[in-house]
C-alpha cells in the first residue's frame, strides 16, 4: 500500500497593515496552509504608539483573522499576552515554522523598510524559500515608481499626479484631457470656516466583544504611552470603514475642497474623510475609494474642485510619498538639510503651552490620535521647522502619535514636506509661515493669550520672530529659491536694528520653550 504523502504547507505571514482579502500573499490559498498573524511588543514599542493606534490594529487583526477562520483557513493568531510569545514578527514566524513544519515562507512585502530588511534576511536564516510579493493594493508599484523618478535629483508631486490620472482614468474626459479642462483646482479650494459653518456628526462604533478584550490588554500593557484610549469609537472592520467611508462621501466630501486647509478649535475633524487609518491597514483600498469619490462627481452630488481634491490626496499624494519613500531608502530617514537639532520641548507630549493653536492641535491628537493634514504640516510641523526641532525627534514623534502614521507615509510627509530635512528633494520650498497664516486659516488665535499681528512684544505670536530668524538663518541656502526669494529681499530690506531686535526676540521664545514656559 503506498502511504498518501500530504504538500508540504506555505506558511503566508500577514502583517497588521496587510488587513485585505486581496492581499497577494493570500492567493492561491492550499488546504495544508497556515496563515499566521502575531501581536507582539516590539511593533508596539518600537516607537511609544499611541494607545488608540494600538487597540485599533489589534482589534482589526483579530476580526481580521476570525474572517479567515470563517472562510475555512488554518490561521495561527498570537495574541500579545500568549505565555509563548516572542516579542517580535521573527519569533513568530520561526515557532509557527517549528509547529507547521512548513518548507515555504509566503508574504507580501512589508510597507516599512526596516521590516522588509528583516523579511530579505529570513531565507538564508531558516534556509527555506522565502517569496516576497509585490503589494498590489497600491495603484503605482515600487518598480512604476522607480521608473518615473529616473535619475531625478528631485521629485515634484503634480508631475506624478498627471501621469497617475492618465494611468487609472479617474476624473478624465474621453478625449483624454482631465475632466473641467485642468489637473487641479486649488483656486477654488483652501478656504477659512465661517464661524456659521457646521460640520456633521462623525461615525462612532461601540467596542464589540473582542475591541473590550483588546482595550483591557492595551489598557493594562500600554497606559504609559502618550495618548487616550478612551472613548474608543474607530470602526475596526471592513464593514465598519466602508460606513465611514460612504458617510464621508454622502455628507463631507461635497465640502471638503472649499475647507480641507481651514481650522477650528475643538474641532478635529471638519469636512475630513477619516478613512487614512482605515487605507494604512488594508481596511480599504485606494483604487476603490478614488472610485467612489469620482462617481460622486459624475452623478453631481460632489463639486469636481472637492473630488479632485480629495482623490488627489490618495491618487497623488499617498501614492507619491510612498514612491519617494522605497526610492530613496535607507539613505533617506538620515537626511538633516538644515542641521536641524533642538531637542524635542516637552509641550509636544503634554500640550502644556500657552500657544492656542499648538494647545489645541496636541490635546487633540492625544484624545483621538487624530488631526488633520493641515494642523500637522501648518501648526506642529511648522513650529518644529521655524524652531529647529530635531528630525528624528520630530519624525518619532508623529510616529508615536497617529493612528494612521506608518514609517512609509510618515518620514516623507515629516522629513521632507513640514522639516525640509531633505534640502528640496520632495518640495520646491520650506512650508514655513508666521502666525498671520494660522490666524487666516482658524480660530485658534482669538482666545490666545500670543497676539499674531505683533512681532517683538512679549505678547507678539512665537511663530512670528521664530519665522524670520529661521529666514535669517538659512538665507544663503533660500536666496536662490525662486519661491522664497522675495521673503530673503524682504529680510534684506529690514534695518539692522530691526533684524537685531528679531533674533533676539526669537531666542528668547526658545529660551522659554527649553525651560517649558512658552
Amino acid at each position: 500500500m503506498i502511504n498518501a504523502v500530504s504538500p508540504s504547507p506555505i506558511l503566508r505571514v500577514i502583517l497588521g497593515d496587510q488587513l485585505s482579502h486581496s492581499i497577494p500573499s493570500l492567493h492561491t490559498m492550499g488546504p495544508h496552509d497556515y496563515i499566521v498573524m502575531a501581536e507582539v511588543m516590539a511593533e508596539a514599542t518600537y516607537v511609544p504608539h499611541h494607545p488608540k493606534k494600538i487597540a485599533f490594529v489589534f482589534s482589526a487583526m483579530r476580526h481580521f483573522a476570525h474572517e479567515l477562520q470563517q472562510k475555512g483557513y488554518q490561521v495561527r493568531y498570537i495574541t500579545l499576552d500568549d505565555p509563548n510569545n516572542t516579542g517580535s514578527i521573527q519569533g513568530e514566524v520561526a515557532r509557527a515554522i517549528a509547529a507547521t513544519h512548513a518548507t515555504q515562507i509566503m508574504i507580501t512585502e512589508p510597507s516599512e523598510y526596516r521590516l522588509w530588511h528583516d523579511v530579505m534576511q529570513w531565507e538564508s536564516l531558516w534556509g527555506i524559500p522565502v517569496i516576497c510579493l509585490p503589494d498590489t493594493r497600491f495603484m503605482a508599484s515600487r518598480a512604476d515608481f522607480a521608473k518615473w523618478a529616473g535619475d531625478k535629483t528631485s521629485l515634484r508631486m503634480a508631475y506624478f499626479y498627471r501621469e497617475m490620472r492618465k494611468k487609472t482614468g479617474l476624473l478624465m474626459a474621453p478625449d483624454g484631457k482631465p475632466l473641467g479642462g485642468q489637473w487641479d483646482f486649488d483656486a477654488q479650494n483652501r478656504e477659512p470656516m465661517p464661524p456659521h459653518i457646521h460640520p456633521p456628526q462623525r461615525m462612532a462604533f461601540p467596542p464589540d466583544t473582542t475591541t473590550q478584550a483588546v482595550l483591557e490588554l492595551v489598557r493594562d500593557r500600554f497606559s504609559h504611552h502618550f495618548g487616550s484610549l478612551d472613548p474608543f469609537e474607530l470602526g475596526v472592520t471592513r464593514d465598519q470603514a466602508l460606513m465611514c467611508l460612504h458617510d464621508f462621501i454622502t455628507h463631507c466630501l461635497p465640502y471638503f475642497g472649499t475647507y480641507q486647509d481651514a481650522m477650528r478649535l475643538g474641532n478635529p475633524y471638519l469636512y475630513h474623510s477619516l478613512i487614512s487609518s482605515y487605507l494604512n491597514v488594508g481596511l480599504l483600498t485606494p483604487l476603490e475609494v478614488c472610485q467612489l469619490a469620482e462617481q460622486a462627481v459624475l452623478n453631481g452630488h460632489v463639486p469636481l474642485s472637492s473630488g479632485e481634491g480629495f482623490i488627489r490626496q490618495i491618487l497623488g499624494w499617498r501614492e507619491y510619498v510612498r514612491g519617494v519613500y522605497w526610492t530613496w531608502m535607507p539613505s533617506y530617514g538620515q537626511l538633516n538639510a538644515l542641521q536641524a537639532t533642538e531637542p524635542l520641548p516637552s509641550f509636544y507630549w503634554t500640550g502644556d503651552t500657552h500657544m492656542a493653536c499648538m494647545k489645541d492641535v496636541i490635546q487633540q491628537t492625544r484624545d483621538y490620535a487624530y488631526s488633520h493634514h493641515i494642523q500637522r504640516l501648518m501648526v506642529t510641523g511648522n513650529f518644529a521647522l521655524l524652531a529647529g526641532l530635531d528630525v528624528g525627534a520630530v519624525q518619532d514623534w508623529y510616529l508615536a502619535s497617529y493612528s494612521d502614521a506608518y514609517e512609509w507615509v510618515e518620514m516623507p510627509n515629516t522629513l521632507g514636506m513640514a522639516l525640509f530635512a531633505d534640502g528640496g528633494k520632495m518640495a520646491s520650498k520650506p512650508y514655513a509661515a508666521s502666525g498671520k497664516y494660522i490666524q487666516k486659516m482658524g480660530d485658534f488665535c482669538k482666545g490666545c493669550r500670543y497676539r499674531p499681528s505683533e512681532l517683538l512684544g512679549t505678547d507678539a505670536c512665537p511663530f512670528n520672530a521664530l519665522y524670520w530668524a529661521f529666514i535669517s538663518r538659512h538665507r544663503d541656502r533660500f536666496k536662490g529659491n525662486q519661491r522664497m526669494v522675495y521673503m530673503v529681499a524682504t529680510w534684506d530690506r529690514f534695518s539692522a536694528d530691526k533684524q537685531q531686535a528679531i533674533l533676539c526676540r526669537a531666542d528668547e521664545w526658545v529660551q522659554a520653550m527649553r525651560i517649558g514656559a512658552l
